[in-house]
């Protein structure tokens, strides 16, 4: 008798879970790619690694010879607050490494509103031990322990620099308390991103204006201020320059 009423037991909850089974499966198999982008500028001219000579808003001229930063935490929104949010995101976008300024990953269909990242590392990752991938300290974007990683790193040369060879050099880092340079960003998608095929990608393309670095919320001038490459009030707020730097440039649709 027990064993027949044990028998009925599994026999009714057999269907459940082959129907919940079946569901994860649908769950899984509607999640469709999303491509995110991102290209960097310079008052609207492409930034070129070595070569390319920019101007600043205080007339002072220079150029680039190397770009990283950090983009993590990535999350898209609909109207109705249904998140959509990319596992283990962290990517160094590396003006060097053409590979580097896209990726992608799988969200559930829908019409979002909004695409949202952290500029650099969360402070977990900062005490979590080596890394690797785009997190790995051979990427040269790793303090120490204790001061974390470099979210941002623009380096390169010019006339208006008083230090040795005109250098200018920002390491900008810091992910604790009031020197914390970590920056939410949260940006509308004016023609929304609508996921639909399964067999397609829809691809975000972030232009990254690099002209803000140097007065969108407070004056930076090279003259004053080439280098800049420990936790503090300076890094904090040429982060809040930076952090203004990203909009939508445009949404591709399949």
């Amino acid at each position: 008798m027990k064993v027949n009423v044990l028998f009925g037991i599994v026999s009714f909850f057999i269907p459940f879970f082959n129907s919940l089974d079946a569901a994860c499966q649908v769950n899984n198999q509607a999640n469709v790619p999303i491509k995110i982008s991102f290209i960097n500028t310079i008052n609207s001219i492409p930034v070129v690694l070595d070569s390319g000579n920019y101007t600043n808003c205080w007339n002072e001229t220079f150029n680039i010879n190397a770009l990283k930063y950090y983009i993590s935490n990535v999350q898209l929104q609909t109207a109705e607050k249904k998140i959509a949010a990319e596992k283990n995101s962290y990517h160094l976008i590396n003006e060097e490494d053409l590979a580097s300024k896209s990726f992608s990953f799988m969200a559930s269909p829908g019409t979002y509103k909004t695409l949202s990242f952290l500029i650099g590392v969360d402070s977990l990752k900062n005490v979590s031990g080596a890394q690797t991938d785009a997190l790995d300290p051979l990427n040269g974007m790793f303090w120490t322990w204790n001061s974390g990683y470099v979210m941002f790193k623009l380096e390169g040369h010019s006339a208006g620099s008083a230090v040795v060879k005109n250098k200018i050099e920002y390491h900008i880092g810091g992910f604790s308390g009031a020197n914390s340079v970590l920056r939410r960003v949260e940006l509308n998608i004016e023609s929304s991103a609508v996921l639909l095929d399964k067999n397609s990608i829809t691809e975000i393309i972030v232009h990254t204006d690099l002209s803000k670095i140097w007065n969108a919320v407070h004056e930076l001038k090279i003259s004053e201020t080439p280098i800049c490459t420990t936790p503090g009030i300076l890094a904090a707020g040429i982060a809040d320059n930076y952090s203004k730097a990203f909009e939508i440039l445009k949404v591709i649709h399949p």
